[in-house]
């Protein structure tokens, strides 16, 4: 079961997704089935054929695969509708996922981001829910999407503004029979999380995660989203793509990514036609022409359901029968793929934006059903697999880079191999190209010890041992399936396919598909080219009924749901506490679901303590263990491939007060992946050359960041605007202190590590005993120190309003707005602040999100919350984000502001939030790892127990006075301190200085360096 980065979900979603295979699905009477090993499901019941009477015939039950790790039950119905079902009984939760074959390349070219845009609005409900009185709100709806058809025809500005005007007006007439964002109300009063969807080049998605009792609910609200969604709320819809257009093209990874893929697919979609589309279409949408795209694409043959988690297969698909089994059975359309020219020389592209510089290559490779992907995914593997790959040891870990990857994108029509990095100072991107080429050279003359192949095959297995713990994994794996249209036993059987793959099968592969035939993009640091945003029409605040209900809503709540019993941790017996001979403490959890472990040591100690800690831990990435191979000696680059032969993963993370050195892997391999680990720490090997290009990678490492937005605003810009110019941002080492750093300044810091206080956190499938004994053998404890004073940060009082603006090239404005609350925390008030938490800001169907977008369509991304510290002693902080185009962040500020400072009542919206938290608590589970680390957080605020626990006992009682006069004593009339990232040129300074004094503040500033 193969796992890749998507094309298109590289830039959309940003994470891994895991492919899989389409259904097996058979009319015929069902075969006995063995119950797999990992399938809890009870198969006396499950080898009894499904009927139903809408079919009036025996439906064959799914055929299982052997060796199915996911014990996958696949089944087709009658309309075409794939389903898949993989039972997980580790929590009473469901990962469910509603898949369409219908991706942004279906979009017609004079219409592109209709996918998108459908995504946006199959979430405005039907003629059911959604609406007030659908009869009454029709008319309206028929004349906006009429008006939209003569102001797309409409070339005179002239003429286009006279009829915006009139979709503003008639727009905001249909508004007062819709009721905003009921769909989301329904969910989230089951207990959904998650609730979200996200449009690729192939396909579109629609995620909830579900309490296991809720299904019928869910399954119902499902069923008639698609029966026959209701395009409502249109205009305003548009202003939030528009600004998701505008994000984008604020994000120089999504240029870069872009010019990458138009110059590799110069005559496919993947490469001429972007998801979200073109500025021109957006600005000119079409009702009439994203209904023709549902119409021709969302059909029951092209969808499929997916579910993974705590239910009852057979039950399920009967319910699923009966609710989707009358969506009617359509033809099913067929897309033809453009057949693209061989490149024969690379295709350059340059890209400018305000980020750090880097460079991508890029080769187009055969489909994703192809022997050929299989190869490619090998060889991405050989070459970057973050820890032991060509790329990784080559470059990352000889530092002639500052970082370098690879990933494979395989699609159904091609797929893609691309290769970035990023330069060291004073390098050039020419010579980071040379590099990186020069490491598929080595794989075309077989330079690469073979040994790596099965190596792979042990990491990919490790991979999938955990995400196959999680719903979420399970899902994704299925889903994929049927976007790919792979089959589901070749799927099973993908990894032992790819262990069949021979050195010189890849050398081969590389020779034939690897040469000049490349794209290139150069991203470069400057002012962004060419770049225009989407102008925006004006829009009229529109009414969004938010205490009103659909009578289907009604009906789905009144529908009957076999309470859930919560469980709440009991540290005391979940987690087993002793300690080594050396008196160091090990809190332990039994890992009794596979054979995996996770083993982490943490410190009481960090950048607070002593600011060459953190170089230290990070300078482990590029030290060996010292001594001849004959004594246990290596080099850096054979601890690394020693650590991925093992199957084993460590990852260190250094805070201002914490040190956490963590290591995964195979409980067979635990004692020499730990001792690996120690002898790395206590005897760690470097000199003087590794440690200046250390150096001088981490001075460039720091100069690109303070070319990121993200960190710009939501770490050195907050942490300037709570602690002042001390804070956990600017407390590092100078440029100079850096210079200064000695070989033993770091390795030093990583052999006298274990003697401060620490605990070890174990969870795996030895015993208590067992662990303990290894670690005495293992973990040794010979000198005990004390931690270092700290430093201490002073938080500033935010008595009266200020303003901290930097200036940085983009189109939008982003504003993060603090305000200290509380001095310390108070278990008693977390019921309240959780049931405030998720009536204002929680979800799309919160105050927050309602006024701001859904009404008044101000911003793409608002929200606004009221949380705790980590520690007991650290106060609470009011927190609020928006991001929003320049010359609306004024009124979307004032929006912020005034809800603030003035909470609305929708008392609907209140009892559906107290809902939705109870049901979210009761059907939770906190399992595997978690819980260690949930015992870590509780400790750290002064509690010995689980507070979800009063917190779910608490909320039901708690009124809406409770809850205002909550917001009236602690964030009404707070003064704030208000971080402001734009461009200069593009805001009105004066409507800044409206919120306070306004302090423009310097990159240097913020970082202190």
């Amino acid at each position: 079961m193969r796992k890749y980065i998507s094309l298109a979900i590289v830039v959309f979603v940003t994470h891994l997704l895991v492919s899989a295979g389409t259904a097996q699905t058979l009319r015929i009477p069902a075969p006995k089935l063995k119950q797999h090993p990992m399938d809890t499901t009870n198969h006396s019941e499950a080898e009894k054929p499904v009927m139903h009477a809408a079919f009036g015939r025996l439906y064959a039950s799914y055929l299982p695969v052997p060796g199915d790790p996911l014990a996958a039950h696949i089944y087709r119905l009658d309309n075409g509708l794939t389903v898949y079902l993989s039972v997980n009984k580790s929590e009473p939760r469901i990962q469910t996922m509603i898949a369409v074959r219908a991706g942004s390349k279906m979009d017609p070219p004079d219409a592109t981001g209709l996918a998108h845009y459908l995504e946006h609005l199959l979430f405005k409900g039907t003629d059911k829910f959604g609406s007030l009185d659908y009869a009454k709100e029709k008319p309206y709806l028929d004349t906006i999407e009429n008006l939209y058809e003569v102001y797309r025809g409409t070339k005179d500005s002239a003429q286009r503004v006279i009829i915006y005007h009139q979709i503003d007006s008639v727009s905001g007439l249909a508004a007062k029979w819709a009721i905003a964002n009921e769909y989301d109300k329904l969910v989230s009063s089951l207990g959904a999380k998650g609730t979200n969807a996200f449009t690729s080049d192939e396909e579109t998605v629609y995620v909830n995660d579900i309490p296991s009792n809720e299904i019928d609910k869910w399954l119902t609200i499902e069923a008639e989203r698609y029966r026959h969604p209701v395009l409502r709320l249109f205009h305003t819809e548009l202003e939030a793509v528009y600004e998701e257009k505008n994000r984008g093209l604020d994000n120089d990874d999504n240029l870069a990514w872009e010019a990458l893929m138009a110059a590799l697919f110069q005559k496919h979609p993947y490469g001429q036609q972007t998801t979200i589309g073109t500025i021109e279409h957006l600005k000119n949408p079409s009702i009439k022409k994203i209904k023709e795209f549902y119409s021709k694409w969302y059909v029951p043959g092209n969808m499929a359901i997916v579910m993974a988690g705590d239910f009852d297969p057979d039950s399920v698909i009967r319910s699923i029968i009966q609710l989707f089994g009358s969506l009617p059975k359509k033809p099913l359309s067929h897309w033809t793929s453009p057949v693209e020219t061989d490149l024969t020389q690379p295709v350059v592209r340059e890209v400018y934006g305000p980020d750090a510089e880097s460079v991508q290559l890029a080769w187009r490779l055969p489909g994703i059903n192809t022997h050929e992907a299989k190869v490619a995914s090998m060889m991405d593997m050989l070459l970057s697999n973050s820890t032991a790959g060509l790329i990784d040891l080559n470059l990352n870990q000889q530092q002639k880079v500052l970082n370098a990857s690879s990933y494979f994108g395989p699609m159904n029509d091609y797929s893609a191999e691309v290769l970035q990095g990023k330069p060291n100072e004073g390098q050039s991107l020419d010579q980071v190209r040379d590099l990186l080429l020069s490491q598929l050279d080595s794989i075309k003359k077989g330079h690469f010890d073979a040994s790596l192949l099965p190596a792979i095959i042990n990491d990919i297995t490790m991979q999938h041992l955990r995400e196959y713990e999680h719903n979420g994994g399970r899902a994704s794996e299925m889903m994929n399936a049927f976007i790919h249209h792979t089959e589901w036993p070749e799927e099973v059987g993908y990894i032992d396919s790819l262990s069949k793959i021979t050195k010189q099968e890849v050398i081969d592969f590389a020779n034939k598909y690897y040469g000049s035939n490349y794209a290139i993009v150069f991203k470069r640091t400057g002012d962004h080219k060419n770049v225009v945003k989407v102008t925006k029409p004006p829009i009229t605040p529109v009414e969004v009924n938010r205490s009103a209900q659909s009578d289907f809503l009604k009906t789905v709540e009144a529908m009957p749901t076999e309470p859930m019993k919560p469980h709440f941790l009991d540290y005391k017996k979940d987690i087993t506490e002793t300690q080594l001979a050396s008196g160091v403490p090990v809190y332990y959890l039994h890992n009794d679901e596979n054979a995996r472990f996770s083993v982490s040591y943490v410190f009481d100690m960090g950048k607070r303590n002593d600011k060459k800690l953190q170089y230290a831990l990070d300078y482990l990435d590029f030290v060996g263990i010292a001594g001849s191979a004959k004594d246990g000696g290596l080099s850096p680059s054979n601890v690394k491939r020693k650590f991925f032969a093992l199957g084993a993963s460590l990852s260190v993370a250094t805070s201002d007060d914490e040190v956490h050195i963590s290591l995964t892997g195979l409980q067979k391999n635990f004692n020499e992946s730990v001792k690996l680990l120690e002898s790395e720490l206590s005897n760690p090997s470097s000199d003087e050359k590794t440690l200046k290009e250390f150096v001088s990678r981490k001075m460039k490492e720091r100069e690109d960041i303070k070319k990121d937005r993200h960190v710009i605003l939501q770490t050195a810009l907050r942490d300037y605007a709570i602690y002042g110019k001390l804070n956990p941002q600017t407390y590092d080492l100078s440029n100079a202190e850096l210079n200064q750093l000695t070989v033993d300044d770091l390795t030093g810091r990583l052999k006298t590590l274990s003697a401060y206080p620490h605990r070890v956190l174990y969870y795996g499938p030895a015993s208590s005993d067992g662990i303990v004994s290894a670690l005495n053998d293992l973990h040794k404890v010979t000198d005990h120190r004390t931690v270092p004073a700290p430093v201490e940060y002073v938080r500033q009082e935010t008595t009266k309003n200020k303003v901290y603006f930097v200036n940085y090239d983009m189109a939008q404005v982003e504003v993060v707005m603090l305000s200290k609350g509380m001095p310390s925390y108070d278990p008693s008030k977390t019921p309240e602040i959780a049931l405030y938490n998720e009536y204002y800001g929680g979800s799309m169907a919160s105050i927050t999100f309602q006024t701001i977008r859904e009404s008044k369509a101000l911003a793409y991304a608002v929200n606004s919350n009221y949380r705790p510290g980590q520690k007991k002693d650290d106060p609470y902080y009011v927190t609020a984000y928006i991001g929003s185009q320049a010359d609306k962040s004024p009124e979307s500020m004032k929006s912020m502001f005034e809800l603030l400072n003035d909470m609305p009542r929708a008392d609907k919206l209140f009892e559906g939030s107290k809902t939705s938290l109870i049901n979210t608590l009761s059907s939770e589970r906190t399992t595997r790892e978690d819980v260690l680390w949930s015992y870590e957080r509780a400790k750290k605020l002064g509690l010995d127990y689980d507070i979800r626990e009063k917190v779910y006992n608490t909320v039901p009682s708690l009124t809406f006075e409770q809850i205002a006069d909550f917001q009236k004593q602690n964030i009404s009339g707070h003064q704030y301190a208000v971080c402001v990232l734009g461009s200069k040129s593009k805001i009105d300074m004066k409507d800044l200085a409206k919120y306070g004094d306004v302090q423009e503040l310097s990159l240097d500033e913020i970082f202190g360096y």
